[in-house]
């Protein structure tokens, strides 16, 4: 196969995908009775520098959500539990920064060492179930999602302060907050300086993935759990090790927000980002750079989400089923690209041998 249709058909699965997911939510708005020309004319309206700011934050969080759903999707481990443990590991994080035992910047980074610990704990309870008692990590993650729900519901109820209608941890001392930075001039919304933690695990994920021996056990019990077991490889070790730091990526996800904006934990924080960062990771293929193309897609789409009712008299939640489309067409677009692909390579493999065949047939 030539380097240039390789190119094409790299290209083929996403453009498909999207025309796919164009067409059909176009379709759903006909049969809605809304307007297709005004829904995506405000869907492709370059956002508002403001807008541009917000959707980059949403994007950094929604990363971190992809990267810890990835970790356990590349050895085939489904952990659908991020939602709980990113809730668990920012409780814990945001109710240790506001107690200041520690001045300045050492209470930051020690507060998101303890969220780390604590999504990784919570991740551990289906880690240790399913290794020692072959518990179902799809099942034990979606009850501890519940678990963590009433759990830390409960633990704010008794630590927190209300204000208003809200209950909020004691808030972060000022000294501790990561201060942002401009991402574009003349606006005053400022990028979460904790943002870059998005960078460091993505960078960190492929090097861990790509370059090390863990990561190498990794991806090989991921494609064949019988073919790793047979190399030497725990395959037990290695479910529990993932799940752990599934966990502990997990626990970075509310990290930029808390310290760069709510300073607190309360009743307000935003739900279904763990939810979300498995359609991220799906729709980037469980790699970092797709899942950061994925995460911004999926911000996009959310920051464009409010205009449609205003401007356009469309339902925002019309978003939730783009959204979901984009990735049901990646997953199937894909697989029909993957299936093609190889069509073609036995053509080739099997063109080649009938050559060489008549070559020899003709020598003799």
């Amino acid at each position: 196969m030539t380097a240039l249709r390789r190119g094409v058909l790299a290209l083929a699965a996403p453009v498909l995908a999207f025309v796919v997911a164009a067409v059909v939510t176009s379709v759903v708005l006909l049969g809605t009775g809304d307007s297709p020309a005004e829904f995506w004319q405000v869907l492709l309206t370059v956002p508002a520098g403001r807008n541009i700011v917000n959707m980059v934050n949403f994007a950094a969080i929604l990363y971190l959500s992809g990267l810890a759903a990835a970790i356990g999707f590349r050895m085939n481990l489904f952990n659908i539990g991020v939602e709980g443990q990113y809730r668990v590991a920012t409780f814990a994080g945001a109710l240790f920064a506001g107690q200041a035992f520690l001045p300045g910047a050492l209470n930051t980074v020690a507060s998101v060492l303890v969220a780390m610990a604590a999504g990784a704990a919570w991740a551990g309870i289906a880690g240790v179930l399913r290794v020692t008692r072959g518990v179902s990590e799809v099942i034990s993650t979606i009850m501890l999602n519940a678990i963590a729900l009433s759990l830390v519901a409960y633990l704010l109820r008794r630590v927190g302060n209300r204000i208003g209608q809200t209950i909020e941890t004691d808030e972060i001392p000022s000294n501790a907050w990561v201060p942002g930075f401009s991402l574009v001039p003349g606006e005053t919304a400022e990028l979460y300086g904790l943002a870059l933690l998005a960078v460091v695990a993505g960078v960190g994920f492929a090097v861990v993935l790509n370059r090390t021996r863990f990561g190498f056990e990794l991806r090989a019990t991921g494609y064949s759990e019988s073919a790793a077991i047979a190399s030497g490889v725990d395959v037990k070790r290695m479910v529990l090790y993932s799940m752990l730091l599934s966990g502990a990526v997990a626990g970075l996800i509310g990290m930029p927000e808390l310290f760069g904006a709510s300073h607190a934990y309360g009743s307000t924080i935003q739900t279904g980002i763990g939810f979300t960062g498995i359609a991220v990771a799906l729709l980037g293929r469980n790699t970092p750079l797709g899942i950061a193309v994925g995460a911004l897609i999926f911000a996009y789409l959310a920051q464009q989400a409010s205009p449609l009712g205003i401007t356009a008299g469309i339902s925002p939640e019309i978003i939730l089923v783009t959204q979901g489309v984009v990735v049901l067409s990646v997953v199937i677009a894909y697989e029909v690209v993957s299936r093609y692909r190889s069509r073609l390579e036995q053509s080739a493999v099997a063109a080649a041998l009938e050559a060489e065949r008549r070559h020899e047939e003709v020598a003799a």
